[in-house]
């Protein structure tokens, strides 16, 4: 247990101006100044149990400060798994799942600092934030200004994945991106898991079909794929961007994750056209 520290000049600040947390949201190394921090085996979330752990005070109080500030701490990281997805991440990442949960409610390092920001009534909490004071007096202006941009930045993105990700909890490729997005906030070089390397049915197809055969397979196996997806989901794929021909256009995009949906889909393509080797075609081996 850590020793009771008063309230330093200025300690709750932080938990009065959203401006002030936003502008030191992203020193999540001060949470390691203060005391260990336990995190799920993905080495990237914590439950709501192990943020309580941290701060010293109960699963409610957590709770309680989720409830009111949900849209911040949602742009920080804070998501809520259910359905396909809670059952997918439980099998990996839960050992010790409750077999009668249908969801579970995530926090980043990036969230659990904002927690530190907003919970006031934890002695670990407090020293966090006379930490993150401490860090805002040494800075200069321009390390300051520099700090809230890229804040400001982040957030957007992250609110960005949010409206994409309009499901009950990220896809794999919202998830993929959340990750890299946070370890940018945090200053990291993201480490990509090649099973969240996107692909497309181009991408998928380059290789397989001759060039003049590409826009009607690209049709038939966007539809069977998706198809597939909706039925492993229940929710429809992401798109992005990505130039055809030219134009930009909205495609569906995947991770590998579900490459099994391409090799499914590809089963029943395939019988429609000539195959073609993928080295004759110059395509990858």
């Amino acid at each position: 247990m850590l020793p009771i520290m008063p309230d330093q000049p200025n300690e709750l600040v932080l938990t009065e101006s959203r401006t002030m947390r936003a502008q030191t949201a992203g020193r999540v190394d001060v949470l390691d100044k203060v005391k260990a921090l336990a995190l799920l085996p993905d080495g990237v979330h914590a439950t709501t149990e192990i943020v309580a752990d941290f701060f010293e005070t109960t699963a409610d109080a957590i709770e309680k400060v989720v409830q009111r500030n949900r849209q911040e701490l949602s742009e920080n990281g804070y998501r809520v798994l259910r359905g396909q997805e809670y059952r997918t991440f439980a099998a990996d990442s839960l050992s010790a799942a409750n077999p009668k949960a249908r969801s579970v409610a995530l926090f980043t390092r990036r969230t659990i600092l904002n927690v530190g920001q907003l919970l006031t009534e934890s002695d670990v909490a407090r020293q966090v934030r006379t930490y993150l004071l401490d860090v805002e007096e040494a800075a200069t202006p321009e390390q300051k200004v520099t700090a809230v941009e890229k804040a400001t930045e982040a957030e957007a993105q992250l609110r960005a994945i949010e409206v994409l990700a309009r499901i009950d909890g990220n896809t794999s490729y919202a998830r993929s991106l959340s990750r890299h997005i946070a370890a940018r906030m945090l200053g990291e070089e993201p480490e990509l898991d090649p099973a969240d390397v996107t692909i497309t049915c181009d991408e998928y197809l380059d290789g397989r079909i001759a060039a003049g055969d590409m826009a009607s397979a690209r049709t038939r196996m966007g539809r069977t794929v998706a198809a597939l997806y909706r039925a492993r989901y229940g929710a429809d794929p992401q798109k992005i961007k990505r130039p055809i021909h030219g134009v930009h256009r909205d495609v569906a995009v995947y991770t590998h994750r579900d490459l099994d949906l391409f090799d499914t889909a590809w089963t029943e393509v395939s019988r429609h056209y000539n195959v073609q080797d993928r080295i004759a075609l110059g395509g990858a081996a």
